[in-house]
């Protein structure tokens, strides 16, 4: 698997910051937040996204934060709508950053707990695949945009990486990886008191594998991910992880932290292994090492690269979406039923070049949907 590339620190005069964040939501305020209390080295962050007060708030409480811990990390601020026309590149041009955390999008992730409208049913009948294209609209224009300016940026891209990634690589654009979902249940599961303290946990999984893990232990069910303890895999997952217990709503307590000792370690041109969705555009979520400034793949002794890529991608392939080889969009299972029922001309798909009009469309429908009960 091809590495993310090298990362490399720009000289100071050029205005650079270390780690870029776009976004002022929910998630992009625990990366900033959890940076500012455990950087040990020093690291410049700006924050940008459009709300100018929201982005006072989160430049104050980070810095805050940094005083309150002794951490080196220093924060500051950007305003920029990132829906204008040619915000990505006026973005890159005036923050020069090393790593772009791409955390905004038209979507909030807390539709997986909402009810009361079409809208809201769609997504429970047909699965969160249906926001994908919602999901992929920022973060892919962020890419599009890094690839014109052709200078070294590794984007990270927090927007549902599992899925996203494979459309913007399909687009021609390159990706690091995403933050959370394979890396909430790693870090779940290696802090279950079943497993001993310090024993080496890989686990292989996409995101639809956490909603098992939002239910009551009696009530789990279907593929559960795979996990490996010491280089063994458990044979029955729902029962050694008995005690994990994950909320209705997006865990971001969890996932947004999960990126933070990654992106410290991309900054600094340290080695880090953890887990982390969407490397390198792959479906689902994979162990991984960085090292050297480039990011592989970590698997369990006797998984294969392409067995592991195939077991991941089997979930959109039942239920969701896909990108196939020639980068042309695809729905599948309960999500094509749903969506084509409403949009028809959807039956064939159609190509990742097509996303922005798809998206408008799409934007169309869900607000002709929330508008009904």
């Amino acid at each position: 698997m091809p590495g993310i590339g090298q990362l490399r620190r720009w000289p100071a005069e050029m205005g650079s910051c270390d780690i870029l964040i776009s976004g002022t939501g929910s998630f992009a305020a625990r990366i900033a937040f959890d940076i500012a209390a455990v950087a040990a080295e020093p690291v410049e962050v700006i924050i940008a996204g459009r709300n100018r007060d929201r982005l006072g708030w989160l430049r104050t409480a980070a810095n805050a934060r940094v005083a309150m811990f002794g951490s080196k990390a220093r924060f500051t601020a950007h305003a920029v709508d990132l829906l204008a026309p040619d915000a990505s590149d006026a973005l890159l041009a005036a923050t020069n950053p090393r790593i772009l955390v791409q955390a905004a999008s038209i979507q909030t992730s807390q539709i997986i707990a909402q009810t009361g409208n079409a809208w809201t049913r769609l997504v429970a009948e047909g699965g969160l695949s249906a926001t994908a294209i919602f999901q992929a609209l920022i973060s892919s224009r962020v890419a599009a945009a890094i690839s014109r300016r052709g200078q070294p940026v590794t984007l990270l891209n927090c927007s549902f990486p599992d899925v996203v990634d494979g459309m913007i690589t399909a687009q021609g654009h390159r990706v690091a990886c995403g933050m959370g979902n394979v890396a909430i249940l790693s870090n779940v599961f290696a802090g279950s008191a079943s497993v001993p303290r310090g024993a080496e946990v890989k686990v292989i999984a996409h995101y639809q594998n956490l909603a098992a893990w939002r239910q009551a232990p009696s009530a789990r069910g279907g593929r559960p991910p795979r996990v490996w303890i010491d280089g063994q895999e458990v044979e029955d997952v729902f029962a050694r992880f008995a005690d994990i217990q994950l909320t209705p709503e997006p865990v971001i307590e969890i996932s947004g932290a999960s990126g933070v000792p990654m992106l410290l370690a991309m900054a600094s041109g340290r080695d880090w292994l953890g887990h982390v969705p969407g490397p390198n555009g792959l479906p689902g979520g994979y162990p991984v090492r960085l090292s050297k400034g480039e990011l592989a793949l970590d698997l369990p002794p006797g998984l294969g690269e392409d067995e592991a890529v195939r077991w991941n991608a089997a979930f959109e392939a039942q239920n969701g979406l896909v990108v196939g080889s020639e980068g042309r969009v695809s729905f599948t299972g309960a999500l094509y039923d749903r969506l084509v029922a409403y949009r028809p001309e959807l039956k064939t798909g159609f190509p990742v070049s097509d996303l922005e009009a798809v998206c408008d469309d799409l934007l169309a429908l869900r607000d002709q949907l929330i508008a009904a009960p």
